[in-house]
């Protein structure tokens, strides 16, 4: 065999350009013993086709998968949490609160009246703003008539 046309083919099997026929001639070309010096590295590939070939897969294949049992310990840990949210919501002791209640009626009008006149001003800074809004509101109708 000449070494030029084993060279092409050997470029046109690794772009993957090569019929059944033309790869049986490399595969048999590899396999002999005088093969030359500049093609060695491609002889453990070859041979490896060639070896690879006659490999079977002699393990058992199980028919069943294996279950995992995933839902038994979700639904462990949502008792878990349940039970432990419902314990913490019957064991609270009640807290005296204070709601800041007055004694004086008097004194509790008054402080509601600094309330509401806070409540107020905010709400009238507010209004404030939306006198812009209107200015706004009418250039937009005069410019997009």
């Amino acid at each position: 065999m000449e070494f030029n046309s084993m060279d092409r083919l050997i470029e046109k099997y690794f772009s993957g350009e090569t019929s059944i026929a033309e790869e049986k001639e490399l595969k048999n070309y590899f396999m002999q013993p005088d093969v030359a010096p500049h093609h060695e590295q491609y002889r453990a590939m070859f041979g490896y086709f060639a070896q690879a070939k006659d490999e079977q897969f002699t393990k058992t294949v199980p028919l069943k998968p294996r279950k995992r049992n995933y839902v038994a310990w979700i639904s462990v840990a949502a008792s878990v949490a349940l039970l432990f949210g419902l314990f913490t919501f019957l064991n609270q002791k009640p807290q005296e609160q204070d709601l800041g209640s007055f004694e004086n009626p008097e004194v509790a009008y008054k402080e509601t009246q600094k309330a509401l006149e806070m409540v107020s001003q905010n709400v009238n800074l507010g209004v404030k703003g939306m006198g812009y809004m209107k200015e706004y509101e009418k250039t937009t109708k005069t410019i997009f008539k």
